[in-house]
């Protein structure tokens, strides 16, 4: 005879590995940095976060060894003029993906650790409002490219 307390425990640790394999349907590609002019404290960050999973999820952190601080903002141009605003969260529906692209959503990098050169690759960790991780990789490139 199976008990109630012994089902609870097998639905947990049933929920527990679908939501440790779940990380991988959520992922970042083409990640990368502008290389910003020497001595600048910032940096920003760009590439596709494609949400995979069966259900909508939201990113409600960004952080990165390679920087002191982290985080999501928008460009918009309002009555002509140019303004960067903080997003805390950023939900994605299944199956969709969102761009982080100069002039719109973006990753603002705050006082690298490291020194910044074309083709570094730098570590870069979302975290998900339901407490998983994505982890991907932000290519430094040169001030140029777009």
């Amino acid at each position: 005879m199976i008990t109630k307390p012994f089902v609870g425990v097998l639905l947990a640790l049933c929920a527990g590995a679908a939501s440790a394999a779940e990380p991988a349907c959520v992922v970042l590609e083409q990640g990368w940095v502008r290389l910003p002019p020497a001595q600048t404290p910032m940096a920003a960050g760009y590439g596709v976060i494609h949400n995979r999973c069966a259900q909508a999820v939201t990113v409600v952190a960004a952080g990165s060894k390679a920087f002191a601080d982290v985080s999501l903002h928008e460009t918009t141009v309002v009555n002509g003029v140019s303004r960067m605003r903080e997003v805390e969260r950023l939900p994605i529906a299944a199956g969709a993906k969102v761009e982080l692209k100069p002039g719109g959503l973006h990753l603002m990098l705050m006082q690298p650790g490291v020194t910044l050169t074309e083709g570094r690759e730098l570590p870069l960790r979302l975290s998900l409002e339901d407490g998983r991780k994505v982890d991907g990789v932000l290519q430094v490139r040169g001030a140029m490219t777009d």
